[in-house]
């Protein structure tokens, strides 16, 4: 059985493609493309079709993640088509559980804060977008970490 999971941010340009690429390459990695599938999407419509940031493709390459992932916006339809929606802030948790069809499918949406057991004293992943190239390099940071402890929840539950 394979596992979806999707990651969401506001404009789907910074942190959550950059969660799918961390991961996509951590699951090509372990050999587990057939069992876990990864996207990302956006709550915000208006970065639609574009690639993701340039600080944050530059700062991805130098860590050997290629994004190319192009930006789309999250539908109710995304909470049938995946097992986990793990989305970056609060603000993103609020306006996802909004979208929900049902309240039970609110059991599969996640905050990838709960994922980051190296950064305890963080309960969101920053926007990167307004801050210097050290955001983007912190947010990296907590991503490789969240998704590290993801892909082992993962790995052990398929």
């Amino acid at each position: 059985m394979t596992k979806r999971i999707l990651f969401v941010c506001l404009g789907n340009i910074c942190r959550s493609p950059a969660a799918n690429g961390i991961l996509e390459q951590m699951v090509s990695q372990r050999g587990l493309q057939e069992k876990i599938e990864v996207d990302s999407a956006g709550t915000y419509p208006g970065h639609r079709g574009n690639l993701p940031d340039p600080r944050m493709r530059r700062a991805a390459l130098e860590r050997g993640y290629n994004l190319t992932h192009r930006a789309r916006t999250i539908s109710e339809e995304d909470f049938y088509d995946f097992d986990m929606i793990i989305v970056m802030d609060d603000s993103n948790y609020e306006r996802v559980s909004r979208l929900a069809p049902e309240r039970k499918y609110l059991d599969k949406l996640y905050r990838m804060a709960e994922f980051m057991t190296d950064y305890p004293d963080y309960t969101y992943v920053p926007d990167p977008y307004y801050e210097g190239v050290e955001g983007f390099y912190l947010v990296l940071n907590m991503l490789e970490n969240g998704c590290r402890v993801l892909l082992d929840k993962l790995e052990s539950e398929i």
